[in-house]
């Protein structure tokens, strides 16, 4: 049975329990209060000092771009824009022609930094690609007030990133920091112009480190971080205590387009790397080996006899590939690269990218239960796209090509499924219905393309409403389109 206790006695209690709590916070001493408070103030002023020290270098950057929109033949509009008359009247109001593509100027803004400065009294700027992409012009402020029209030096679509230059050669710069040596859970701060505010700092701490696959970039090894990133931020510097720049914020995950606690940054030595091929050949050159690999599971790794799923496994190997002449062969496991232990594919995709076309490389790998270490000559990822089948369907306004390995891992593609478009006629219909270079084309009227000639047998075949149906897929995610193009 369950004894009650008198309500009475039950507030007395309370109270005891309150001047309890009352005399035992009275009871910490002052000196501890005085020295947390100052520990707080001594935070305050170390990220004061970071902004004192970095803001001069951060820029503001304002982008006019022109746009095709969807309009009107004759390219007027209606005076209160079309996209009211659309709401109300749909694609069929008199006059109206949904495919036509009216240009308009459109202004976006973002944010950069000063890296260095080169030998014709010029100064540097690093920035995200969607930033300045398809830009006429590129406006940049200062924190002391200069404005300067930027010219691109140079940009990386496939890892966002490039490079203005601005006719100036006393802009201060920001110092380089090594991104492989932060430590999650490590203060981090971000600067940069989010929604146009200019020179906006937030605090934060780094939340992960190496995130791949989230299908933002081609090549991924994020920073993630919990410092406040918004709309704007893009191609500002995320810097460490001592001022370091330790990563470019390009990303945020949110569900209202806002900040919501997780924002993605590219690590300083990658976009460093970038930026030194970009300023030094005016484009990146990226390594080749010729492997597409999969994730190694704890099932697989035990078929395999291995005693840990450490490592990556080998699921693909192109004919005459660096990778092929070396001795690679599907089935292997791949445990280092150059020494470095591989954890996943996006690692190493960003490995092989990274490594000099023309060097050579050590491969550790597992073969049979036997451990073994390969030696590559790196190829150039440019000369094995240019070398891959190419068909060209005039009538559709498209040119296709094989994937190669690289492709086939980083958009996740089955082997030997699907051809990607490497270039599309602005005026075709395939360009109406949003096709665009990087669509890959999975099938053909339900049947599933392998190659470029395939994929052009497939289209001349023959069906009963001059129409063809297309399963692509765009950013991970497949879709179907219809178009009529005979």
């Amino acid at each position: 049975m369950f004894r009650r206790t008198p309500i009475s006695t039950l507030m007395r209690r309370s109270r005891l329990l309150v001047c309890g709590l009352a005399l035992g916070l009275s009871c910490i001493p002052l000196h501890a209060q005085d020295g947390g408070i100052e520990s707080l103030r001594q935070t305050g002023k170390a990220f004061a000092a970071v902004a004192r020290k970095v803001s001069p270098a951060v820029v503001y950057i304002q982008v006019e771009s022109r746009r095709d929109a969807p309009g009107y033949a004759d390219g007027q509009g209606f005076p209160f824009g079309d996209d009211l008359f659309r709401r109300f009247f749909g694609d069929n109001f008199p006059g109206f022609t949904p495919h036509a593509q009216v240009p308009r100027t459109a202004v976006s803004q973002g944010s950069g930094f000063v890296f260095g400065h080169g030998k014709e009294a010029v100064s540097y700027i690093l920035t995200n690609n969607h930033v300045v992409e398809n830009a006429e012009r590129i406006h940049v402020k200062v924190l002391d007030g200069r404005e300067f029209d930027a010219r691109v030096k140079g940009t990386d679509p496939k890892s966002d990133v490039a490079v203005l230059e601005v006719d100036a050669a006393d802009l201060p710069a920001l110092a380089w920091g090594d991104s492989t040596q932060l430590d999650v859970g490590e203060w981090v701060v971000a600067i940069g112009n989010p929604f146009g505010l200019s020179h906006t700092l937030t605090v934060g701490v780094v939340s992960a480190k190496g995130r791949s696959s989230l299908g933002i970039n081609d090549y991924e090894d994020f920073i993630q971080t919990d410092a406040a990133i918004n709309p704007g931020n893009s191609g500002g510097p995320l810097v460490n205590l001592d001022g370091e720049v330790v990563g470019m914020n390009t990303a945020i995950f949110s569900r209202s387009g806002g900040y919501m606690g997780v924002g993605f940054a590219i690590p300083s030595n990658l976009a460093r790397a970038m930026a030194e091929q970009l300023i030094a050949h005016g484009h990146v050159m990226r390594g080749y080996l010729g492997v597409a690999v999969q994730p190694l599971t704890r099932e697989i790794a035990e078929s395999l006899g291995l005693s840990s799923a450490q490592g990556i496994l080998v699921a693909q190997v192109d004919a005459d590939s660096p990778a092929a002449r070396a001795g690679l062969k599907p089935g292997d496991v791949l445990q280092n690269f150059a020494g470095t232990p591989l954890e996943n594919g996006g690692q190493y995709r960003n490995l092989a990218a990274l490594a000099h076309p023309g060097g050579t490389i050590s491969l550790g790998i597992v073969r049979n239960g036997r451990k073994k270490t390969l030696t590559v000559t790196v190829g150039s990822l440019d000369a094995a796209e240019d070398a891959a089948a190419t068909a060209n369907a005039e009538d559709l306004g498209v040119t296709v090509r094989s994937p190669t390995s690289e492709q086939i891992a980083r958009l996740r593609l089955k082997p030997g499924i699907g051809v990607i478009v490497s270039a599309v006629d602005p005026a075709s219909v395939a360009a109406q219905v949003g096709i665009q270079p990087g669509t890959v084309i999975l099938e053909v009227n339900r049947e599933t393309v392998t190659s470029p000639a395939e994929f052009v047998r497939a289209l001349k075949k023959p069906t009963p409403d001059s129409r063809v149906l297309l399963r692509i897929s765009e950013n991970g995610r497949s879709r179907f389109v219809m178009l009529t193009w005979r």
